[in-house]
């Protein structure tokens, strides 16, 4: 009798042990008492003792690093592939167009961020959109003063949406799971999906006239007229005095532009409205003239993107390989000097280092999430709690459990240890599996902010704002946003 009880109580202590370690986790980086990468090695590692496996957390550790190592190697790679493609030059028209539509209206500038942010995203890869993205709009943003967890979260939301793509990752790992195609999955999805992303529009679009009310409205002559300090911005993902672009910052600068990315308290005198003096070169945030640009290789660049993105869909070689390959490509043919080389690297090494010690941190969390058995007994328990009268609607169960789950777990945890349990359940109450891999979907718009997501660290890296900020503001936004594909896929049938 005794060993039964204590059979019991050792997964319950697990499951409240596991929560406890996430509630831990996020309490003390919102309220900015760790930072992520203390707080991810620190945090596991106190719990894995609580939990009575200490011995083990050597093993934990190596068995998370052994699993994020090839992701870690993707970003390194990533990071300086694409950071030297927007030194040279090869985003500047896409980067023109937007800004032109942007102009210094703040309202135009946050959608414009949406859909550049979800254009991009095409490629499937998060790291990749969220550069580009930051890139182009952190000196819109910093110049009048608008709050960066703005752009940080609506990046984040246009591109979970768009990580359904079925060589995003989720959507192929759904079809894996469950033994289907994953065109079956996806293209039904496309409405609901559809109606998603133009929530995030409309959403942009709202969050957008918060700021120019926020902000008041001037031209861009009478924020120039005002502005009396300068300061310098990077142009690049690490950016160096080849890329430099000077940016006007004026007297009382709002905390928007602080670098912790929480909105500016009061008035700040820096919005623009769309008039015609807005379309003035050094508004456009990239130097047209820097050093690094390449403007005689713009179409081999393009062609060696076009083919790295259909490498990475086709899936002719892994990611990380293709980056690798791709990076000491295009340093060696833009700058076949070996100085302008070590230039580059050096000019992107602070992203690097950043996130992939981010990426190696999150190991440290993961790891003991996993060799614990944590993760499982806290999934477990979840499906354990659906009452039998929800058999028949277990579609919609999992939509909502996605939320939490895709969030608290990473993809590969749910949807290859989560959505199988809960497709069983629905297949004894006749809910097909397709219906339950399309309902899977419907969390990546909270997923992609997740702290287990190494991407979200080269958006809050790239946009200087904390962590903790951009998790109080995008949470409740993007768990809306999946609530409304939910309603939507309903609505349609599809779920």
């Amino acid at each position: 009798m005794g060993c039964s009880r204590a059979n019991v109580r050792y997964p319950l202590m697990l499951t409240i042990l596991g929560f406890a370690m996430i509630a831990t986790f996020l309490v003390l980086i919102m309220m900015k008492k760790m930072s992520p990468i203390a707080a991810l090695v620190l945090i596991p590692a106190l719990f894995c003792v609580f939990v009575g496996k200490g011995a083990k957390l050597g093993d934990y550790v190596i068995d998370g690093v052994t699993s994020l190592a090839p992701t870690a190697a993707m970003l390194m790679f990533a990071i300086v592939y694409f950071g030297v493609m927007i030194d040279v030059g090869l985003f500047d028209p896409i980067v023109r167009g937007i800004l032109k539509f942007c102009k210094a209206d703040p309202m135009r500038i946050v959608v414009g961020t949406a859909v550049l942010a979800a254009i991009v995203s095409l490629d499937g890869d998060g790291s990749t959109t969220f550069m580009i993205t930051v890139s182009a709009m952190y000196p819109l943003y910093k110049r009048l003063k608008m709050s960066l967890v703005v752009m940080t979260g609506v990046a984040a939301m246009a591109n979970g949406v768009m990580n359904t793509l079925p060589w995003g990752g989720p959507t192929a790992r759904a079809a894996t799971a469950l033994k289907l195609d994953a065109s079956d999955i996806f293209v039904p999805m496309i409405p609901a999906l559809l109606v998603g992303l133009l929530f995030v529009f409309v959403l942009s679009y709202v969050l957008g006239v918060r700021e120019r009310r926020r902000l008041g409205v001037l031209t861009l002559d009478e924020v120039l007229e005002e502005e009396k300090e300068t300061e310098t911005v990077l142009v690049g993902a690490g950016g160096s005095g080849d890329g430099k672009v000077s940016m006007h910052k004026g007297a009382t600068a709002g905390a928007g532009g602080s670098g912790s990315g929480t909105a500016a308290a009061g008035n700040a005198d820096g919005a623009g409205d769309t008039g015609d003096s807005a379309d003035d070169d050094g508004f456009q945030g990239l130097d047209p003239n820097r050093s690094t640009l390449r403007p005689k290789l713009y179409w081999f660049n393009a062609l060696l993107t076009v083919t790295l993105l259909t490498a990475m869909i086709m899936e002719w070689l892994p990611i990380p390989v293709l980056f690798l390959l791709g990076a000491a490509l295009v340093l060696s043919v833009n700058f076949p000097h070996i100085p302008d080389q070590k230039a580059r690297l050096a000019a992107h090494a602070d992203n690097v280092l950043n996130v992939s010690g981010m990426v190696f941190a999150a190991a440290v969390f993961t790891g003991v999430l996993q060799g614990t058995g944590m993760v499982d007994h806290m999934a477990k328990w979840m499906v354990d709690v659906i009452p039998g009268s929800m058999g028949p609607h277990m579609a919609l169960v999992t939509g909502i459990l996605s939320l939490p789950l895709t969030y608290f777990m990473s993809n590969d945890g749910f949807y290859f240890g989560v959505l199988p349990v809960l497709a069983e359940a629905g297949a004894a109450h006749g809910v097909s599996p397709l219906e339950m891999a399309r309902a899977s979907l419907v969390g990546q718009p909270l997923h992609m902010s997740s702290p287990l997501v190494p991407a979200v660290y080269v958006l809050v890296g790239m946009a200087k704002v904390e962590f903790g900020d951009h998790t109080r503001f995008v949470v409740k936004w993007a768990a809306l946003t999946c609530l409304v594909i939910l309603g939507a896929g309903m609505l349609f049938g599809i779920i």
